[in-house]
Formats: C-alpha cells, sequence, structure tokens
C-alpha cells in the first residue's frame, strides 16, 4: 500500500528540477530533507530567480510515511558533498582568521628580532595586503578554469610553511618577502571560499556565509590569546607561528582530501566567457567593492594597532595589551555567531545600517575619551562585537543583484584586499609622527567612507529583491 502523501509528492511537479534516472520515491525523499530544512519550496517566485548559483544534490533515501524527524534530515544530509565543502571552507576561514590576528600582538617582538623601527612595521601590513590583492585578482581567474579545492588545500600549505620561517629571519627584508607571498595564498583563499560558498547554497547562502566569517573571527581570537599565553615562555612568540602552522597543515591535508567541487550549474552561453558582465553591472561591482575598502581597512586597522595604541599610552602591559587584541575578536566572533541566525530573518540592509550606526557611535566616544582604560577596553569589544555583520551581510546584498561568478568575485574582493593593505599602512605611519591617538580618528573616517559606499550600493540595488522574497515566504503560496 502506498502512502497518500507519497503519492501526492510523486506526481507534484518539480519545475523542471528532476535529475535523469530518479524515480518517484527518491524524489519524494529529496523534497522532503529539502522542505524539512527549510531550503527549498515549490513556490514561483523561486522559478523567476536565476539557477546560476543553484546546486543540484540528489537524496536516494526511502521515507516513511510519518513526518520527517530532525535527526533524520541530520543524517540524511552529514554524508553529502555540500556539507564536506562547506565544513572545509569553515576550516580555512579559521585558518585565515589566525594568519590575519597574529601579527598585532608580535608586532613588538618582530621589530626586535628585525632591529626595526616601530614606524617601519606598518609595512608588514602594507606587504601583506599587496599579496592578498594579487592573490584575490589571480583567484577570479583560477577558480573559473580550475578545480577548486587543490588550489585552496595548497595554498593554505603555502601559508603554513611561510609562517614557520617568519620568527626566524633576522632580517625585515625578508620578513616583508614572506609576508607578501602568504598574502597572495591568502587571497587565494579568501576569494576561492567565498565563490564556492556562494555556489554551494545558493540564494541560501546568507547565514552560511555568516558562519564562514564567523570562523573568520574564531580564528582572529584565537591567535592573540595563543601568544598572550607563550609569550612568556621558552622561545616566546616564535610557538605561537609554529602552532598555527600546524593546524593549517591539517587543514590543507583534509581540504585536498575532500572529493569534487561546486560549480555553477548555469552553463556559460556560446561565445562568452566567464570575465564577461551583464551591462550596467560595473557600478554596482565598484559600490560593492568600495564598501569592502573602506570597511576592512577599519577592521584590520583597529585589530592590528589596538595593541600597540593601549601599551604607547600606557593603558596595558605587552600581555594585556594582547587580551585587548583577543578581546576584540571574541567580540567579533560571537558578533559573527549571533548574526547567522539574525540573517534568516533581517534583511542585509538593515543590519549593516543598524551595526554602521552603532561603530560610529562607539569610535566617537573613544575620540571624546582617548586615554581612559575603561573606555578603551569598552570601545574594544563593542567594536568587534557591532562590525561583526558588516561584511558578509554587505557582500550578500551584493550578490543579490550580481550573478557572483569567481571573475565577479574577485573584482569586488579587490576592495576587500587594497581596504586591507591602504588604512594599516596609513596608522602606522601616522602614529608613528602624530601619536597613538589617531587611530580612532582615522578608524572613525574609514567607517564614515563605508556609510557612504553602503549608501550608493543601496541605491543601485534593483528593488531590494531579498526583501520581496521574504514577504512571499511570509505570505505562503
Amino acid at each position: 500500500m502506498v502512502c497518500p502523501s507519497r503519492q501526492r509528492s510523486a506526481q507534484r511537479p518539480t519545475g523542471g528540477r528532476e535529475l535523469a534516472g530518479q524515480s518517484p520515491e527518491e524524489g519524494w525523499g529529496t523534497r522532503a530533507v529539502w522542505s524539512e530544512m527549510g531550503r527549498h519550496r515549490d513556490r514561483s517566485h523561486r522559478e523567476e530567480m536565476p539557477r546560476t548559483n543553484t546546486l543540484r544534490i540528489k537524496y536516494p533515501i526511502a521515507m516513511p510515511c510519518e513526518p520527517l524527524s530532525c535527526f533524520a534530515a541530520l543524517r540524511a544530509l552529514r554524508h553529502t558533498e555540500a556539507v564536506r565543502w562547506t565544513l572545509g571552507y569553515y576550516g580555512l576561514f579559521v585558518c585565515l582568521g589566525l594568519s590575519t590576528a597574529v601579527f598585532g600582538p608580535t608586532l613588538l617582538a618582530l621589530a626586535a628580532q628585525t632591529q626595526t623601527p616601530l614606524g617601519q612595521m606598518g609595512w608588514l601590513f602594507l606587504g601583506g595586503a599587496v599579496g592578498q590583492t594579487v592573490g584575490t585578482s589571480l583567484g577570479g581567474r583560477v577558480f573559473d578554469r580550475m578545480p577548486g579545492h587543490p588550489v585552496l588545500g595548497l595554498a593554505q600549505l603555502a601559508v603554513a610553511v611561510l609562517l614557520v620561517v617568519v620568527p626566524l629571519l633576522p632580517w625585515f627584508g625578508l620578513v616583508l618577502a614572506v609576508v607578501v607571498c602568504a598574502g597572495v595564498a591568502n587571497g587565494l583563499i579568501n576569494t576561492g571560499a567565498n565563490t564556492l560558498l556562494i555556489w554551494t547554497h545558493g540564494a541560501k547562502v546568507g547565514p552560511y556565509m555568516n558562519g564562514l566569517h564567523f570562523c573568520f573571527g574564531l580564528g582572529a581570537c584565537g591567535a592573540p590569546l595563543l601568544v598572550a599565553q607563550v609569550i612568556g615562555a621558552a622561545g616566546g612568540y616564535r610557538w605561537a607561528y609554529w602552532t598555527l602552522a600546524a593546524v593549517m597543515t591539517l587543514v590543507s591535508l583534509s581540504l585536498l582530501r575532500v572529493p569534487g567541487h561546486p560549480r555553477p550549474v548555469q552553463p556559460r552561453l556560446p561565445g562568452t566567457h566567464a570575465r564577461d558582465m551583464p551591462p550596467g553591472s560595473a557600478a554596482r561591482i565598484l559600490a560593492a567593492a568600495l564598501f569592502l575598502f573602506f570597511y576592512v581597512g577599519a577592521e584590520v586597522a583597529f585589530g592590528g594597532w589596538v595593541s600597540t595604541y593601549a601599551v604607547a599610552l600606557q593603558l596595558a602591559s605587552a600581555v594585556g595589551a594582547a587580551y585587548l587584541t583577543a578581546g576584540f575578536w571574541c567580540a567579533f566572533t560571537v558578533g559573527r555567531l549571533l548574526a547567522i541566525p539574525l540573517a534568516t530573518r533581517v534583511p542585509p540592509h538593515r543590519m549593516v545600517l543598524a551595526a554602521l550606526a552603532l561603530c560610529l557611535a562607539l569610535l566617537a566616544v573613544l575620540l571624546l575619551l582617548p586615554d581612559t582604560r575603561v573606555v578603551v577596553w569598552s570601545v574594544a569589544f563593542g567594536l568587534g562585537f557591532c562590525m561583526a555583520p558588516l561584511w558578509p551581510m554587505g557582500f550578500t546584498l551584493a550578490g543579490q543583484s550580481l550573478t557572483l561568478t569567481a571573475t565577479v568575485s574577485g573584482r569586488i574582493l579587490l576592495g576587500d584586499s587594497v581596504g586591507g593593505m591602504v588604512l594599516p599602512w596609513l596608522v602606522g605611519h601616522v602614529m608613528a609622527v602624530t601619536g597613538p591617538r589617531a587611530l580612532a580618528s582615522l578608524v572613525f573616517g574609514s567607517l564614515v567612507g563605508t556609510f557612504v559606499a553602503f549608501v550608493v550600493l543601496l541605491r543601485l540595488h534593483p528593488a531590494l529583491p531579498h526583501t520581496r522574497r521574504s514577504v512571499e515566504e511570509a505570505e505562503g503560496p
């Protein structure tokens, strides 16, 4: 006897998504998993959406007549390629956060190691960002033409090897060259993980994107904590670099063993190339790139220089400054974690607007009271928390009005790379001339630029389709 619900599911049209050789029972199981997990619905507006970034996954399982439980759904999903791919990208972004945040609390030690004035150490941020810009530019071409997972695994392995040698080099020029090479690899990782995650989850990427950048915050929080623990031991800060290199090696080897890789489902039209863009996309790409340019500049500058700020103003010791940096990144991580469920309920533009307003208010307090220890610690924690959703929500907002091929993603992410290069380098030089209080002013100005770019991006956005889809889903079929 056949379950009535199964008969109805088997007879229901699939809107052009049937897979060759799939039986009705398999189709019922597939749709039950998607429906239970909230990732697929038969709504007319779904058929109007572009299918470029839709991943088709088949679950050949026979389901009973009773409703699908959460545990059954998890068992059905745990062996899918999408889950393994997503976990691999998350591991890469933990490592990206580790490699980004380890330099801030070790700047003084690296300056002593290379006998370099502190003002010149800002070149490390500049060099790393130059390398990341090159890697991002290459990534836009590489991931449209080659399987992504081998490239990402080898790039992460290269970063691990380079971090091993950083605390062993006695000359600043060599350290700078190593940091530039690591930046190239990190640029490939940044472009690849963001793009492949979108290809994996398509229109439902919002929570997964927040989860990806939560993992970045997790790594960025862990690096200063590790430095604070080992800075007084034999070998000191060197053990932090070597420990991070070991973690990155494990992540790279695990990713190299993951089979398959995501690609856009919709093939390119004859005579077109991955680098081709629809008319009118250039302005939106530029606005999104400027948004990331100003935001990433503020994030990296504050996270990289706040420990030096605290030590220079005698608001913390070297260990206390490392914990201050860790507090900033830990609050950043918590903010990313809370943004994951919020991303399913709140439109991206509203989250960005609220977060930017809070960031500017906190920095205004720091500008008024720059020498107060309680204010510095409170602003570091609050700024990390409020900055958390800006990157993923801004990138998601851009993705709602653009078809994000690897080439388009690479052009947008150039803003990320260049922003992480300019402002941190500028902060180092200005602080060496005018004093540490310049940090708050420069970060405040960069976030004002982020707000201006956000307004332009909203004006170019085609009627906020995410908000329209959310209203349609709430109203039902």
